[in-house]
């Protein structure tokens, strides 16, 4: 089943920022992931603003989307994202198909 990762990131250091981002699809290719939004500034239909990054990944399945989170060498590029940033990531099953 497919699963997401959805990330809200605040930047404070864009350059370091740029590093990650640098190194990012190489490694996120060989886990069968796929981008659905990147947005820096994603419009709020309800609740307090958020001026945070969006982001939405979908994996083909957890396993897939655990295996790149925790690879070695995401690892290695993550360093940049956590010191230039902060903010929230999750992940979720997809809603299951209706018959």
């Amino acid at each position: 089943m497919t699963h997401y990762i959805v990330a809200r990131i605040a930047i404070h250091d864009r350059e370091r920022y740029g590093q990650y981002e640098a190194g990012f699809m190489p490694i996120f290719g060989k886990y069968g992931g796929q981008i659905l939004a990147v947005n820096d500034a994603p419009e709020v239909l309800e609740g307090p603003p958020d001026t945070r990054r969006l982001v939405i990944l979908a994996f083909p399945d957890r396993d897939a989307a655990l295996a790149w989170a925790g690879s070695a060498e995401y690892r290695e590029i993550a360093k940049h994202r956590l010191a230039a940033s902060e903010g929230e990531i999750v992940i979720t099953p997809g809603f299951p198909s209706l018959p």
